[in-house]
């Protein structure tokens, strides 16, 4: 492979913003490169959360999966959530998802996680293929509800 995945510092902070941009225009946010910085800069400087990077041959950014530990309650253990992955259009294809969600895995195992979760749009069928393709199970025992705390609600 052409492509290398490691965690990421405060030091890949420039090279990541674009990419996490990205990640939320394509969940219709719009683009907000100072929104992205901020939000990457609080959680890397506070160690809230755990960012993979993949890198092509040259060390051009081309995909992250960003992890976020907690606990869960019913299995008195930590586990990790799978907030953000995505990977660039030009890299998509080319084994960078699957590199990402494996380093997650091991990432995940290592940070003594007993389980990953992750939760994607219904209407993004290649991500959806892809989590199946690796194991992923989609819950079909529990609903995910949230409540809006600020904004309109619906």
């Amino acid at each position: 492979m052409s492509h290398c995945v490691r965690r990421a510092t405060l030091a890949d902070l420039d090279r990541l913003v674009p990419l996490f941009d990205a990640y939320r225009q394509f969940y219709r946010q719009p683009s907000d490169l100072a929104i992205a910085r901020q939000f990457l800069h609080d959680r890397l400087a506070r160690s809230e959360s755990i960012v993979l990077i993949a890198e092509d041959h040259d060390k051009t950014a081309i995909g992250f999966v960003q992890l976020f530990p907690t606990f869960s309650s019913i299995l008195a253990a930590p586990i990790s959530i799978l907030h953000d992955l995505f990977v660039t259009p030009a890299a998509r294809r080319r084994g960078v998802g699957v590199e990402l969600l494996k380093s997650a895995v091991e990432t995940a195992q290592a940070a003594g996680a007993v389980r990953l979760e992750l939760a994607t749009a219904i209407t993004n069928d290649p991500a959806r293929r892809l989590y199946e393709k690796l194991g992923w199970r989609r819950d079909d025992e529990f609903y995910v509800y949230d409540f809006p705390l600020v904004g309109e609600r619906t």
